[in-house]
This record gives C-alpha cells, sequence and structure tokens, in this order.
C-alpha cells in the first residue's frame, strides 16, 4: 500500500476499522491525486476563514495563503538548527520578489528593484504599482495588518511611491530596526492590483469582498479549490519567478479538528504531514518509527497566565505576585506540555541578561503566596473566572486545573470557563474583558522590545490584561527602532523585563514548542515564526 492511499488500501478490513467511522467520509472525498507522488496531503486542526490576510476578521490559520499564494518584496533566509531541523533566519533578509534593494546613509529611504520577469497568475508583469496599491491597502484597511505595518514605521499611503515599474521607494519618518524585517512578514503581501481594482467598488474601494474568496497574487502555488471548513487545494505556478521550484505540484491542506484521526492519519502514512500536533502526540510519535517529528521552540513566545487589572483584586500587584508564587509550574510542564517546550519560572532574583524569553524569578512557593496576600485587602480570597481557548485546550485545560488548585490553596477560589476558539480574539484580545485568563503570543520581529510593545502597552493587541505603566511605555517608544548595538539597547531592555517580573501582570509557565509530524515520505519542511506551514520548499524525500 503506498504511504498516503487514501482510496485504495486505506479502506480495507482493519485497516478501516483501525481507523474508525469518523474518517472514512474524509478518505472518500479525498481527491484521487492525493496517492500521487505529485501530491501532498497536510492535516491541521484549525479551520481558514478568508483567503485574504488584509480583511478584517481573517484568522491565524488563514495567513498559509498569504505565505504560499503571494510574494513579498524580501523573506528571510534559512538556517539548520542544532537537531538537525530547517528554520528561517530572523538576521537573514533575502530577495524575494525584490532582486535588490538600497536603503539611504540615514536610514529613512529604502529603494527596491523588482525581479524582472516576475508575472502575476494572469500573465501580467508585476509592477511597482501594483506594490504600491497593495501597501496602500495595508496601511489603511485598519485592524491586525495595518497594526503590522506599523510596527515598521509603514503608516501612511503617502510612504510609497512607484518611481517606475521596477522601481519602489519608501520614505520612512525615522530610521528602524524593524522596517526591513517587517516587509517579510506575511502581511505586505504584492497583489495584482489590476484585478482588484476592475472588482472594487464604492463602498468596497479596497476590494475585500472579491480578494476574501480570490486570491490574485504572483506567488508560488494558486489555490485550486477552496471549500471552506473542509480543504484548500494548491496548485503550483508553474512561472514563479520569486523562487525555487516547489517540489510538488500540488497541496492538499484538509482540515480535521479531531486531533485522534490527525494523529491515526499520520501514523498509518496516510497524510505527508500533521501541521501544530499536541505535546503529548509529539512526545509519543516520536518514539515510533515511520514517523519523523520536528519540534521547534517558538521564538519570542511564552503560554503565560494573564491578570486583567480591570478586575479590581489585581490592581494590588502583591495579589499579581502571590498568584505568581502560587502556581504549580512544574506539574503543569509535565502535565499540560508533557515536557516539550522550555521552562519559564525559577530564575534568578535579578536579571542579567536581556534574552527573550527567559524564566521569571517565580516558582511554587505558597508560603510566599499566602504571605504577600495576608498584605492586601484580600487576604481572605476571593472568587474569579479563569478562562482559556476551546482552541488551545490540549495545553490550557489541563494547565488551568492545576492554577485552580494552587490558587485555592491560598483562597483565591476559580471557576473554569471554557470559550470557543471562534470567540476568543474578540472576548480576550479586542474586548480585554476577561479577568484571568490562559493566552499565547509569539512575537513576529524577533526582539524583546518588540514583544513588550505588543503585550506590555495599553491598548495594544495582546496585552489582554490592560496593564498599562508610564516608564515601560517610554521604554518601549524609546527602544522599538533603536538599533540593538546602541550603547542604551541593553539597559532598556533589562529595565523592561524587570519590570515586567515584578509587576507580573503576565505570568510565563512555558515556551512552547511548534510541533510537526511527517512522512519520511516527505522532505523540506522549515519551522516559521508565523506558525503556518509555508509548502513552497516541501517535496518527496
Amino acid at each position: 500500500m503506498k504511504r498516503r492511499d487514501f482510496l485504495g488500501g486505506a479502506l480495507k478490513g482493519a485497516t478501516a476499522l483501525s481507523l474508525g467511522a469518523s474518517v472514512l467520509p474524509l478518505l472518500k472525498s479525498m481527491p484521487a491525486q492525493a496517492a500521487t507522488s505529485d501530491t501532498a496531503v497536510v492535516v491541521f486542526g484549525g479551520t481558514v476563514n478568508s483567503l485574504d490576510i488584509h480583511r478584517s476578521g481573517t484568522n491565524r490559520d488563514s495567513y498559509q495563503v498569504a505565505i504560499n499564494c503571494y510574494d513579498r518584496l524580501v523573506t528571510f533566509g534559512t538556517k539548520t538548527l542544532d537537531d538537525g531541523s530547517l528554520s528561517y533566519d530572523y538576521d537573514n533578509v533575502e530577495p524575494e520578489l525584490a532582486e535588490s534593494w538600497e536603503i539611504s546613509e540615514d536610514g529613512t529611504v529604502m529603494t527596491f528593484t523588482l525581479r524582472e520577469g516576475a508575472t502575476f497568475w494572469d500573465g501580467k508583469p508585476v509592477t511597482a504599482h501594483d506594490v504600491k496599491w497593495s501597501f496602500d491597502r495595508a496601511v489603511s484597511l485598519g485592524g491586525f495588518p495595518t497594526v503590522q505595518m506599523k510596527a515598521g514605521r509603514f503608516t501612511s499611503p503617502e510612504q510609497f511611491e512607484a518611481v517606475d515599474d521596477r522601481t519602489f521607494r519608501i520614505t520612512l519618518p525615522f530610521p528602524s530596526k524593524l522596517s526591513l524585517p517587517d516587509l517579510a512578514t506575511p502581511i505586505p503581501i504584492v497583489i495584482n492590483a489590476t484585478v482588484a481594482k476592475e472588482e472594487a467598488t464604492d463602498d468596497d474601494p479596497w476590494a475585500t469582498d472579491y480578494l476574501h474568496r480570490n486570491p490574485a497574487g504572483s506567488g508560488a502555488f494558486k489555490v485550486n479549490r477552496w471549500d471552506p471548513g473542509q480543504q484548500l487545494v494548491y496548485e503550483r505556478n508553474e512561472d514563479w519567478a520569486s523562487g525555487p521550484k516547489p517540489g510538488f505540484q500540488r497541496v492538499i491542506v484538509r482540515e480535521i479538528p479531531a486531533q485522534s484521526t490527525r494523529r491515526a492519519l499520520i501514523e498509518r502514512g496516510n497524510v505527508g504531514i500533521s501541521q501544530n500536533i499536541p505535546n503529548k502526540d509529539a512526545k509519543e510519535l516520536a518514539e515510533k518509527s515511520g514517523v519523523k517529528v520536528v519540534s521547534t521552540p517558538i521564538e519570542n513566545c511564552i503560554y503565560s497566565l494573564c491578570t486583567n487589572l480591570n478586575f479590581e483584586p489585581f490592581q494590588d500587584k502583591r495579589v499579581r505576585q502571590a498568584v505568581a508564587w502560587a502556581i504549580p509550574y512544574q506539574a503543569i510542564f509535565e502535565q499540560a506540555a508533557y515536557s516539550q517546550g522550555v521552562p519559564m519560572w525559577g530564575g534568578i532574583a535579578g536579571v542579567d541578561s536581556i534574552a527573550w524569553p527567559q524564566p521569571s524569578p517565580y516558582d511554587y512557593n505558597l508560603e510566599k503566596a499566602k504571605e504577600l496576600l495576608s498584605q492586601t485587602d484580600y487576604k481572605d480570597g476571593f472568587d474569579v473566572p479563569l478562562s482559556f481557548s476551546l482552541s488551545h485546550a490540549d495545553w490550557a485545560e489541563p494547565a488551568a486545573l492545576l492554577i485552580q488548585q494552587g490558587l485555592g490553596k491560598i483562597g483565591i477560589r476559580t471557576t473554569i470557563e471554557k470559550i470557543p476558539g471562534a470567540n476568543w480574539r474578540t472576548i480576550a484580545l479586542v474586548e480585554k474583558k476577561l479577568p484571568l485568563h490562559m493566552e499565547n503570543f509569539g512575537g513576529w520581529l524577533n526582539t524583546p522590545d518588540y514583544y513588550f510593545f505588543w503585550a506590555y502597552i495599553k491598548g495594544n493587541l495582546f496585552n489582554s490584561y490592560n496593564y498599562g505603566d508610564p516608564e515601560m511605555a517610554k521604554l518601549v517608544d524609546e527602544t522599538l527602532d533603536m538599533p540593538m548595538d546602541d550603547p542604551r539597547y541593553a539597559p532598556n531592555v533589562t529595565r523592561m523585563i524587570e519590570m515586567a517580573f515584578e509587576d507580573i501582570p503576565r505570568i510565563p509557565l512555558w515556551q512552547p514548542t511548534l510541533n510537526v509530524a511527517m512522512s519520511p515520505d516527505i522532505q523540506g519542511y522549515e519551522y516559521w515564526f508565523h506558525r503556518q506551514m509555508d509548502v513552497r520548499p516541501l517535496k518527496p524525500a
């Protein structure tokens, strides 16, 4: 039986029975091409809700379309990690659609020369005018994409100029170390402006209704088919000019909510890759033959317990510190993370490094927790809901149960609330109204100050706990664009970390890993900070 033969032996006898009845509709619905060497099948537990990364409400799982179907001016290089796996290289920015670029001596003017011969899927040449329209769109539509562009100091259409068909210029208000790497994130995609403008209306000048379902790119893959809630089928763009030709003609990305089903499929070799698998499965599958597991620590990311300062007891930092001392970190790491990842507790009392993330000084110490709580108006404890997203249930639920037990021992009584993943972003990150909740955030641009910009400045998306301090805000504002070799950089970051640990609105638990299981028949997988599957480098082994 071929390893990915969905329509043959996988439906026969004991094999079909062992996979279970719930898998049979999936197998029957797979295209026949899934069994060929030209096709890879990827499964994941999320859902793609839009093909347009700039559209309001587009979720994280949908970012993969921007990565695989659109070009950016630049990309990050590749490096080999200690375990032999591949990872993007933040310190190495390389050409993608732009074959070269120059930055003025004062760092405020960036001039890009587009690759000759690059065309959109309809054959139209990619021009600087398309880049200009696309960047104007990204900074104008609002929401997360506009904020991400702002991180690179791209805020206004007036900054972007199509000098001629192959020359694109950006003028910055001041130099920033984040500007060039921000262009390599999934957000600043280049869209076929001619197609988009034809579909635009007075009510929808940026063609969001059209691009929501119809990508118009020049990237390595086209979308052959999108069945929302089921699958996304990529077809190779044979004329892609901005990188090496992808190894597969077709990649089928299937949405399978049940992890047990995804595990069965990868164990039996019926799919090529299972993306973002739980830690338990990663640990167990790594010990099995016939399955390759890559577990990569997610840079600039921490799984955390967040205390909302809009909830009265948490306005006293001694209460927050008491909570931090009452968490059974080791038990959580073993039972929720299955010891996959990097512990983020039990560090030194001071801060002697600007490495981020780094362990906090807190550990499981009920005596310290009780002593701190006794100094407050809440020495007898209080009641508080403890919330997590069902999309994160594999780690958040066991962690929440252990936190509930730990806090109960100092009189803080919690009721666990499970919130549907579809509602989580709005409730937790936009409305910011959950008193105590589990959350994870990983900064796309891999510097400590970038993490603090998103997670410790009041009003920013991933500050889900309404923390705000004038000193922190000033430090971040001064440091965000500062070169890392500036003499002021390390002292500023050191102070940010000191404040984060002293004020402790966000209690670090552990740095997670991104776990991917794959068949030995596939190679080329590369870890990316955005945690989505880049199918472009995949190829048959």
